[in-house]
């Protein structure tokens, strides 16, 4: 098992990076590759998991143990693999898809690509209770209600900047400067994409 990679990010693509160490360059499939987009060029740390399949291995990559960790228990609830798993991920801020589990937040869930109420009460039912040890902020109550319609707003505003005609690669690219506000409506966050977009 690959647990982490430590090298020079040389590209960044849609769905992937590539981190060169000594020569050697790891392609890495990430749930949103531009979150590490002020890191190019740059040293990374990228923790990691092999998926192997019986036609390919893949490596998947993450910014943080906690995303990996989710990761990991999301692709083992029956009906998620790990392509529905990174759909989950893209977006999300993992303590308050934590908390939204351990509340039994069937409507939260369901917003995310692929997840009906089968599964969304199949995560629910798999992952509760198991989760909230491993993301502290969880555990220490520090994630509220609002969290959720925060990511619900955040998905609204992507799926306007879908309808404006940006692609899914110009908007992955300022969803980790979208995220960083919490405080912003739809609108709001519309607006703040528009300007990032504008300045590429």
């Amino acid at each position: 098992m690959i647990a982490y990679i430590r090298g020079m990010l040389t590209y960044i693509q849609s769905d992937t990076i590539i981190v060169d160490v000594e020569g050697v360059g790891y392609e890495i499939i990430c749930p949103n590759p531009y979150a590490f987009q002020a890191l190019e060029n740059e040293k990374v740390f990228v923790y990691t998991y092999l998926h192997v399949r019986e036609d390919a291995q893949l490596l998947y990559g993450f910014k943080t143990e906690e995303e990996k960790y989710l990761f990991t228990k999301l692709i083992s609830v029956s009906g998620i693999g790990p392509k529905g798993a990174l759909a989950i991920m893209a977006s999300i801020d993992v303590a308050e898809f934590v908390a939204a589990i351990e509340r039994e937040d069937e409507a939260f869930l369901k917003s995310f690509p692929g997840i009906g109420k089968k599964t969304a009460r199949q995560i629910i039912l798999d992952l509760k209770g198991k989760l909230a040890l491993a993301v502290p902020s969880v555990q220490d109550g520090q994630v509220e209600e609002a969290g959720s319609t925060n990511q619900v707003t955040l998905k609204e505003a992507q799926e306007a900047l879908k309808a404006l005609g940006y692609t899914d690669r110009e908007i992955k690219s300022v969803v980790p400067k979208l995220q960083s506000d919490a405080s912003l409506n739809t609108d709001e966050l519309i607006r703040k994409a528009l300007s990032l977009l504008m300045k590429k």
